[in-house]
């Protein structure tokens, strides 16, 4: 689909605040209607480690706890005939990231699919909760949509392990064409037993490090090194086989914990370093690519079900559609991002990926002892021909 379709352009890309914020409002029957604000800010804090800690935990647990009485609340009404059947998806992105955008996109899409008798209210920046939090509202079926990383679904889905699998795809054309194709299909349908309902993928490119004090040539420099990851069994195998220390964090946690010293470096793609301004700490960036992660777009299967046959073929039709632009609009994106992270003065680095592919090929033996069932997966990405 050309991207000139699309109401935001891509000279924008990274200057976009997003759909604007609407207040709260209720309906005609009283229910409660969310907003696409945030929660406000956090106070200041000047206490002990412990009781910073503490706040913390207790302001997350406050604000999802907020969050599903809120959804729960408005899942709770009943809508009358003619009235828009509106679908809620969170996300942990900021506005300015090509996901977000995307899902504006699929909001287009599926209005003018439903003629305007659907509607999608969209929440980024981990509003409703983290990425674990917002998959777990969608099995509970107190939210609808969301884009979660494949590492992160694995939790729930073991299939999705095979994506955290290093150096696993040989060129993102054939990584696109397996994700498009049936054997991506099959992954996606993996997750029903689990009550989700997975509708496609999004590139989110590969990961590669970004550190504080210098540039990462060889496995040997990550050697020490606190290094954010995801909190996936797959990701921390990885950083421990190529000699990290792997630190689980959430990504909404992840520029505090780079700049106050938790950890030393993370991982992730172009547009993530830029849209997170996590480049104002980290000034150097290794293009390793170590891990080339998809996200996926799902829906909880508790929603899917209360929708009928037209409504299912609509949502279907935008989220593929939305898949289909927001590949194309990532290509863009990656380029635009090492362009814009090389005018901040950021030093990026081409490493050769020889000695990376060496020190994690040990992972593929131990997948193949440890998950003999899902190896298959991973031997029929690797033997893919196109």
């Amino acid at each position: 689909m050309p991207l000139e379709h699309s109401a935001f352009k891509l000279t924008h890309l990274f200057s976009l605040p997003g759909r604007a914020a609407v207040p709260s409002s209720r309906s005609s029957r009283g229910c409660l209607r969310l907003y696409r604000g945030g929660w406000g800010q956090p106070p200041s804090r000047e206490k002990s480690n412990k009781t910073q800690n503490a706040l913390v935990l207790l302001e997350r647990l406050l604000t999802v706890f907020i969050a599903v009485t809120l959804v729960l609340a408005v899942s709770g009404c009943g809508r009358e005939d003619g009235e828009t059947e509106v679908l809620r998806v969170s996300h942990p992105l900021e506005p300015t990231h090509p996901i977000h955008l995307t899902m504006v996109h699929f909001a287009e899409q599926l209005d003018k699919h439903s003629n305007e008798s659907m509607s999608v209210e969209i929440y980024p920046g981990s509003q409703l909760g983290n990425a674990r939090e917002s998959i777990e509202l969608l099995q509970i079926g107190s939210m609808d949509l969301t884009v979660a990383s494949a590492a992160v679904l694995e939790g729930f889905v073991p299939e999705f392990k095979v994506f955290g699998l290093p150096y696993l795809f040989t060129d993102s054309k054939t990584r696109l064409e397996i994700l498009n194709g049936a054997l991506g299909t099959e992954i996606l349908e993996s997750a029903l037993p689990v009550r989700l309902r997975g509708m496609a993928y999004f590139d989110a490119g590969s990961r590669s490090f970004y550190t504080k004090e210098a540039v990462v040539n060889t496995p040997a420099d990550l050697v020490g090194q606190k290094v954010r990851v995801m909190n996936s069994p797959m990701a921390i195998a990885a950083m421990r086989a190529l000699g990290a220390s792997p630190t689980p964090i959430s990504w909404g946690e992840l520029y505090t914990a780079l700049q106050q010293g938790v950890v030393d470096a993370a991982e992730n793609n172009p547009p993530s370093l830029l849209t997170s301004r996590h480049y104002e700490i980290t000034p150097y960036f290794s293009l390793d690519e170590h891990t080339s992660i998809p996200d996926v777009f799902i829906i909880s299967e508790t929603s899917w079900q209360r929708l009928s046959s037209e409504q299912q073929g609509w949502v279907l039709a935008a989220a593929r559609e939305a898949a289909l632009f927001q590949q194309a609009l990532w290509a863009t994106a990656e380029v635009e991002a090492l362009e814009k992270l090389k005018e901040a003065g950021i030093t990026i680095h081409y490493p050769d990926k020889q000695p990376f592919v060496e020190a994690v090929a040990s992972l593929y033996q131990t997948f193949a002892e440890d998950e003999p069932e899902l190896f298959p997966l991973v031997e029929r990405i690797r033997n893919y021909k196109q």
